[in-house]
């Protein structure tokens, strides 16, 4: 009898710890973790900054893109949304190229095209020859493309790229830093919640950032 009333009551906890994992109510060391060592976030008024670590040629943050793009626009005046391209290896072409067109302003109006480059024409830019090309491709000046791509400051950009990643405790993209404090990811929340269809992750991994925000608003406040 004993036994039974152990199992019973293994069981029923075993079913309210599965009852409380819920995107809608994201835990610290489950869906989230807190940096030890906050980051500075960017001067941005009352804006709560969301950063999203990625990396062009990773299929999870292509697959992520369209629900991320729609929460960022959703999202209005509330955030101040970037990016950070997390380095392949060192002196990374992806991340170079990125750093470039950041330089020069064109991060946001081009990360589409990348994307699609990589993902749909399957066209692998791996070294500054294939960035170069692909700048003009696009219509890109090529002198000021140059000017930017071998500049002082993205060249020390690049370089310190592993310390940055390290300072936020990041090692996979994509990867979503919420006020340099709670960082989460599609993959935190797939495993912290089985039961979520995998076509409803995106959707469940924007919970947890909502309620991120929403944490993060509460703490400015005060």
């Amino acid at each position: 009898m004993r036994m039974i009333r152990a199992a019973m009551m293994a069981a029923a906890l075993l079913s309210a710890g599965l009852a409380m994992a819920s995107p809608t109510a994201p835990r610290n060391g489950a869906e989230y973790t807190t940096l030890a060592s906050p980051m500075p976030v960017a001067p941005a008024g009352k804006k709560v900054e969301v950063i999203e670590f990625f990396m062009y040629h990773c299929p999870a943050c292509n697959a992520l893109e369209p629900a991320l793009a729609a929460w960022v626009k959703k999202q209005g005046d509330a955030i101040n949304f970037r990016r950070i391209h997390m380095p392949h290896m060192q002196n990374d072409p992806e991340a170079h190229l990125f750093l470039a067109l950041e330089a020069l302003q064109l991060d946001v109006a081009m990360h589409d095209k990348v994307l699609h480059t990589w993902h749909v024409e399957h066209q692998r830019l791996r070294s500054d020859d294939d960035n170069i090309a692909w700048a003009v491709k696009q219509g890109i000046d090529k002198q000021k493309f140059l000017d930017a791509y071998n500049s002082f400051g993205v060249q020390t950009r690049l370089r310190n790229l592993d310390k940055l990643l390290s300072s936020y405790n990041v090692d996979s993209t994509p990867t979503l830093v919420v006020n340099g404090r709670y960082l989460t990811s599609p993959s935190m929340v797939m495993e912290k919640n089985p039961d979520v269809p995998r076509a409803s992750l995106d959707a469940a991994t924007f919970q947890v950032v909502d309620a991120l925000v929403q944490k993060a608003q509460q703490e400015m406040a005060k």
